[in-house]
């Protein structure tokens, strides 16, 4: 149910390649709440996805721009500013890419180059937008900048890689920029900890079927899906989060705080072919 809780906001949203991402429903979920925003995305994800479709659906213009590059994010900023007649309110930050991950390179054999590229992809991009924000004065007062983070960013997830260095140096930047913008603008600035989403990106990792699996048995509430996710992404693009920054906010269902459920006590015990007394 729509609340208008963006009514009269305007922002960027970035990464929305297809129906199953997560960007894709923060737009559907931002157009509903009355905001008006434009879309990007690399030329090349863009050829892939489909968000044309969510353009037409949203009446949201697409600006596309490489992420990794300062001028492209330039263009993007002053193209987002004409096209919605004023500065930003919010911005979204869902952008991640390994080509170790893609190639299903374990960890001890990194391509140090493609490593770099992942870590100006996912991570360094971050502080690219926000720089160019800055130096633009493209943000409004208590404005709202939220980024995507996972919990790998603080513990170790088999097949994660080099994605794992990325999340931690997003969350990171956050923290400083949230600091500065804060100071300059009263922007905020958090990432958001999701649950193993079935996005594109998530199913390419080995082994995400059983993970997924598992965090859904450990969470208390079950894997939070990309709907809430997006939900949560609006408020946080709310009035009604202003003095929530710097912040890496878990949404997992309560994966991150539980130790262990009776749901794999239970799988693990018939496993091994114990009987419980």
């Amino acid at each position: 149910m729509a609340n208008n809780l963006l009514a009269g906001k305007v922002g960027i949203i970035s990464g929305a390649l297809n129906e199953h991402s997560i960007a894709w429903k923060v737009a559907q979920r931002a157009h509903a709440e009355g905001a008006r925003f434009v879309l990007t995305n690399a030329p090349l994800a863009m050829r892939m996805g489909e968000i044309n479709k969510l353009s037409e659906e949203c009446n949201a213009p697409i600006i596309p721009a490489d992420a990794t590059s300062t001028e492209e994010l330039e263009a993007l900023f002053s193209g987002a500013q004409e096209q919605l007649g004023g500065k930003i309110d919010f911005v979204l930050h869902s952008i991640g890419m390994s080509a170790n991950i893609r190639k299903k390179k374990h960890y001890g054999e990194l391509d140090y180059k493609f490593f770099n590229q992942t870590i100006d992809v996912s991570a360094m991009s971050f502080h690219k937008m926000m720089a160019v924000a800055e130096k633009q004065d493209a943000m409004n007062e208590w404005g709202s900048i939220v980024a995507l983070s996972y919990i790998a960013a603080q513990r170790a997830f088999l097949d994660y890689t080099d994605m794992t260095q990325a999340k931690a140096m997003l969350e990171s930047i956050a923290r400083s920029y949230g600091q500065r913008f804060g100071k300059l603008k009263k922007v905020r600035v958090n990432t958001v900890s999701q649950s193993p989403t079935k996005t594109t990106a998530g199913t390419g990792i080995t082994g995400f079927d059983a993970f997924y699996n598992f965090a859904d048995m450990m969470s208390p509430l079950g894997n939070a899906p990309a709907e809430a996710c997006a939900d949560y992404c609006i408020s946080l693009f709310s009035d009604l989060t202003r003095y929530v920054t710097m912040q890496n906010l878990m949404h997992d269902g309560g994966f991150s705080t539980t130790g262990i459920s009776a749901e794999i006590v239970d799988m693990m015990t018939k496993a091994a072919g114990v009987s419980e007394q």
